[in-house]
């Protein structure tokens, strides 16, 4: 027999779940590639102070558009951390972080609701919110607020001192702020 030892998913009866599961697998892959890389994020040769308001809130827009999906990551992350003593908002918060996923990360295409597209600020912005109330509904509202706040202060502090200049030139930021509908 020609094909002894492989096993042909199209014939099984979840073959349509096994496509899904390595499509997905794929987008991950993919998606999670796109992101901005970390040693390009946290070069400490691109770190100076800014040289005055207007050059720090110009370095903030500019890198909030070019490393937008590691700065939530960051937040998740430090959202996640703040909740490893509260079970059932960790429950909420994994549920909320498979959202995420397939609504934020894993996407190929634009969120289109009711003919309309939405852009990708919109979708992190709404998931962002739909996660603090959902946490919020749990009790650990003093821990969602404070993670929440430092992982701003960190994404913010870390936006201002990071210099722009070493930047490639598809950062995209009009396209990242315009896409807000």
């Amino acid at each position: 027999m020609t094909t002894y030892g492989t096993i042909p998913t199209s014939s099984l009866s979840g073959g349509t779940n096994v496509e899904y599961l390595s499509r997905a697998k794929a987008r991950i892959k993919s998606e999670l590639g796109t992101r901005r890389p970390w040693k390009q994020m946290f070069n400490l040769g691109s770190i100076n102070f800014p040289h005055g308001v207007s050059d720090a809130i110009s370095r903030i827009k500019t890198n909030l558009a070019y490393f937008r999906m590691n700065y939530v990551i960051i937040i998740l992350f430090i959202l996640f951390l703040s909740l490893l003593w509260h079970p059932i908002s960790l429950i909420v918060f994994v549920v909320m972080m498979a959202a995420w996923l397939f609504l934020y990360f894993l996407r190929d295409e634009p969120l289109v609701i009711f003919h309309r597209t939405i852009g990708d600020r919109a979708v992190s912005v709404t998931l962002f919110v739909v996660t603090i109330v959902l946490l919020l509904l749990t009790g650990a509202t003093w821990n969602i607020f404070s993670s929440v706040l430092i992982g701003v202060v960190v994404v913010v502090v870390h936006a201002a001192l990071r210099n722009t200049d070493d930047l490639s030139s598809d950062i995209e930021a009009g396209d990242y702020f315009a896409s807000s509908s």
